[in-house]
């Protein structure tokens, strides 16, 4: 029978009533519109501080809370006094990022949508050469899949959730499933959201009202909400079609292109187990059979399904078969592709050589297998490589490797770890593929690549920043390597991307995380691989191969048969402040070198946790971070998968555990003071167990005593925290949505998030000099937010400054970059400088912004509607032509003087544009 889905509890359903009459309430009058607002935020709020009472109970957050959680973050965006305060993204544009979902309308050759793994949904109307995100202000930024309807191409459906259970690093889950009805437009969340990550979305092609999901579940716990679900009304109501048990999701289905009735679908426990595998419907989801003939025995991972648009008697299915090989050195057979020629009732192995190396022990991030539209025969399997078969899957000729690319970059090869390829059906030599590194385009079935690298997004771990001007942005990434690049880099449309990798592994990519400069020697910087590969390159050398004669290795070791050092995933590790030469890293134990990693030695005894397997919260044991007092030389603490908290005062002599009560979580973060000598800041992360809530606590006696800051802040976990050099009052956290600041140490908390995109933030670093913070993201790269408001309203940098109705903060000079193409028109001519007018405002208004030259001519005016707060006004320097109308030209170099106005008062600054640099200069710094 298909019901609603809905809560399982009353006071379920209550919240959910709640939530909804938060959203859409109704309107009686004024004084009847206030009060209920005003009642329902207080509930908001009662269920937010009792939310984690509930939730110590279970581990996972369900996703109740997470419902909550999304609201809360919508009201915080809105109602900050920042909320005015525009970011602006900084790149990179050309680095990529992991493509999981490629989906294109029938008959469209121009149409292209994109879901990046954690970096939201892209659209192009011109075969790539555009782009423009669709998806940025929703509850979830990861993608699994993404559908277009045949019959009404204005409906696409998008599943969230990344269909990649990573053992190591993130994989974010999702919020459910999103429909669009106007081509991306708008978006509607039609539920689902315990599923967490969705592997495929299925419409059906002759009733677009009818769509099957396949959801895998949870990652890190068990949950019922896991199979196949089907709508027969457009999302309004769910089935559950298929369930296997509460640890057996399905990652993949097809469906017969000829009797929509007929579906495949892989289940799979995300590890390996012998409850999945292949099962099949012949009435439209009704009834499901576990279909084994011909299919290997036992324990089977991951696979993909495929079948035939020119002769739907012909399935593929590309598995991972986890049983032990006989003869072999491998651990596992691994991939192998089997093929049915009677619509899935029997099977046989196709390939006839060993499949092993497309992807090796990682079939749990790959299989992909797609039939081209005019031959069963030819076909694509997807791992570390591409492979294309013209015999029906017996031998197998890797995909060819000749690039080309929208932006250059120091990369040749195609990246490795392919996720997804789209075959053209009108011309099957057209195929879009999806990897590591972004999207590939090809004309002649894959021999040449065209790399769109011109979507700007990164997935980034870590950043840092130097002190030249402009200053560099330094970031590790997912796969993409460790990249530089400066703050005043541009993402529009055909501007060349200014950021350059530090390194690149041979396949053009490699995950990198701590990532920094050398304080005293620029051309030196720190990066590293996995479990403790740590390097220096220089970036003067003659090779970006990361195991190049440029790359120096210096990862720490100890004599060779002691095994008491061991690594994280990420090794944290540090310059010390106090000596350019001596750095600190931290696994197992704490190691120090004093002369840039060329020697090594042990400061600590054993500080690990007990490990588990790779699946487990702890997997490793070791330090996931450490950090240094700016105040106090010999100070460290060090943190652990474990929650684990230990601190020295004399650089590694003694040892002390400190902080014992602490969640057993991840420390995501250690910071200590540049402002007070014993305080200290702690971080913590749950999402190796699927618990979403933010852990922070204080310490003023370093570490002798805890108080917990993170009330009120949303049930998203937090991944970093920085303090403000300029002010120790001013904190900073990012989590896995969003950013916040709290002007009293963290005692209240203000969104920062309003003009950013849903996304996680990974990592935030403040440029001093600039007064500029830079957030490193999960998904979409580098932004910054200039500082100077928020510091003053902390009334630190202006001591005694009393707050007025309105109040203009007065801007930086402006160095106009050199632009060649002066004859370009209007909106064309792109990649010039611009500057924020900030103002702040007593009460929300309609602000006019007027912009006169040295003759006090006005030149340019701008509106703005201001909200109550601070609030940013960018302008492009560009002036309005005598003339009048929508003519406009470059505002050349000069004083330029601004007045606001706003609710009758006024107030005035002045700006100076500097000048372009002659080419000596432009050419002194780092590229």
């Amino acid at each position: 029978m298909t019901i609603p889905f809905r809560l399982r509890s009353d006071s379920r359903s209550r919240v959910r009533n709640a939530l909804h009459a938060i959203a859409v309430p109704s309107f009686r009058g004024a004084t009847a519109s206030l009060l209920t607002a005003t009642l329902l935020l207080v509930l908001l709020v009662l269920l937010v501080l009792l939310v984690p009472l509930r939730a110590s109970r279970a581990q996972a957050s369900d996703s109740t809370v997470r419902a909550i959680a999304w609201q809360e973050y919508q009201r915080l965006a809105q109602s900050s006094p920042f909320r005015g305060m525009p970011w602006r993204a900084d790149g990179p544009t050309k680095i990529g990022a992991r493509i999981e979902a490629i989906a294109v309308p029938p008959g469209d050759n121009g149409t292209i949508y994109v879901g990046v793994g954690t970096g939201n949904v892209w659209k192009t109307i011109n075969n790539g050469l555009t782009w423009r995100p669709i998806f940025d202000h929703e509850s979830s930024f990861a993608i699994g899949d993404i559908a277009v309807s045949a019959s009404n191409p204005n409906i696409v459906w998008v599943a969230t959730g990344e269909a990649q259970p990573r053992y190591t690093g993130y994989s974010y889950p999702g919020t459910g499933v999103f429909k669009s009805s106007d081509a991306g437009a708008t978006w509607h969340n039609m539920r689902l959201g315990e599923s967490h990550h969705i592997g495929k979305v299925i419409i059906n092609p002759r009733n677009p009202d009818i769509v099957y999901v396949g959801a895998m579940g949870h990652q890190w716990s068990n949950n019922p909400e896991r199979g196949v679900f089907k709508t027969t009304d457009g999302g309004e109501h769910w089935s559950h079609a298929l369930t296997i048990n509460d640890s057996t999701g399905v990652i993949d289905m097809a469906m017969d292109p000829g009797n929509p009735d007929i579906l495949y679908a892989w289940a799979w426990h995300i590890e390996s187990g012998t409850d999945g595998g292949l099962f099949k419907t012949v009435d439209g989801g009704e009834h499901w059979r576990h279909v084994t003939n011909g299919l290997p025995a036992g324990a089977l991972g991951r696979a993909g399904i495929d079948v035939a648009p020119s002769d739907p008697n012909v399935v593929y299915v590309f598995l991972d078969n986890r049983a032990k090989p006989a003869g072999t050195k491998h651990p596992y057979i691994g991939g192998e592709v089997y093929r049915s020629d009677d619509k899935g009732e029997s099977w046989h192995r196709a390939n006839t050589t060993d499949l092993y190396s497309v992807f090796g022990e990682y079939g749990w991030k790959f299989a992909d297998v797609r039939v081209s539209p005019t031959s069963p025969n030819d076909v694509f399997i997807l791992g570390n490589h591409g492979f294309h078969s013209l015999d029906g899957g017996r031998t197998w000729r890797r995909i060819g490797d000749r690039i080309l690319r929208v932006h250059d970059t120091d990369g040749r090869a195609l990246h490795l770890d392919q996720h997804e390829i789209w075959i053209d059906p009108l011309n099957p030599e057209r195929i879009l593929l999806g990897n590591d590194g972004g999207l590939f385009e090809s004309y002649d079935e894959g021999e040449s690549w065209l790399h769109l690298n011109n979507i700007p997004v990164a997935q980034m771990y870590f950043v840092s920043t130097d002190d030249h001007t402009p200053y560099n942005i330094f970031a590790g990434t997912q796969d993409d390597a460790a990249i530089y690049g400066p703050n005043n880099a541009s993402i529009d449309d055909a501007v060349p991307d200014k950021w350059r990798s530090i390194y690149l592994d041979p396949w053009t990519g490699g995950d990198s995380f701590v990532t920094f400069p050398d304080p005293t020697n620029d051309r030196l910087v720190y990066y590293e691989h996995q479990n403790g590969g740590i390097r220096r390159m220089d970036l003067d050398g003659i090779s970006v191969n990361s195991f190049g004669p440029s790359s120096t290795d210096i990862h720490p070791r100890l004599a060779p048969r002691d095994t008491s050092l061991q690594f994280s995933w990420y090794t944290p590790f540090f310059v010390s402040k106090y000596d350019p030469q001596t750095l600190y890293a931290a696994g197992t134990r704490v190691m120090k070198t004093t002369d840039r990693g060329a020697t090594w030695k042990a400061i600590s005894p054993n500080i690990g946790d007990p490990a588990g397997d790779d699946r487990a919260v702890v997997p490793s044991g070791a330090a996931t971070m450490i950090a240094e007092s700016p105040l106090m030389r010999g100070v460290l603490i060090v943190g652990t998968e474990g929650g684990s908290l230990w601190r020295t005062t004399d650089d590694g002599a003694h040892w002390a555990r400190i902080g014992s009560s602490f969640p057993h979580k991840w420390v995501s973060r250690v910071t200590l003071s540049s402002h007070r000598a014993n305080t200290v800041y702690v971080s913590f992360t749950g999402f190796r167990d699927d618990d979403t809530r933010p852990y922070i606590y204080a310490s003023d006696d370093l570490g002798g005593s805890w108080r917990p800051i993170s009330a009120g802040l949303p049930m998203y976990a937090v991944n970093t925290l920085k303090e403000d050099p300029a002010n120790g009052d001013i904190l900073f956290a990012g989590t896995d949505l969003g950013a916040y600041v709290s002007l009293d140490r963290g005692s209240h908390w203000q969104s920062l998030s309003a003009s950013l995109p849903s996304t996680p933030v990974m990592d935030l670093a403040v440029q001093a000099r600039e007064h500029q913070l830079v957030l490193g993201s999960y998904g979409r790269g580098a932004w910054i937010l200039d500082l100077i408001p928020i510091e003053e309203m902390a009334g630190r940098l202006k001591p005694g400054a009393v707050p007025s109705r309105l109040r203009v903060f007065p801007p930086k000079s402006v160095t106009l970059d050199y632009f060649p193409w002066e004859t370009v028109p209007g909106d064309a001519r792109r990649g010039r400088p611009t500057v924020t007018i900030y103002f702040e405002v007593a009460d929300s208004a309609a602000a006019t912004i007027t912009v006169r030259d040295s003759a006090g001519t006005v030149v340019r005016q701008m509106l703005d509607d201001a909200f109550r707060g601070i609030n940013g006004v960018v302008w492009d320097l560009r002036l309005q032509r005598p003339s009048g109308g929508d003519e406009f030209y470059d505002a050349p170099s000069g004083v330029y003087s601004v007045e606001i106005q706003a609710k009758g008062e006024k107030a005035t600054t002045s700006i100076r544009l500097i000048p372009a640099p002659t080419a000596s200069k432009r050419n002194a710094g780092r590229d």
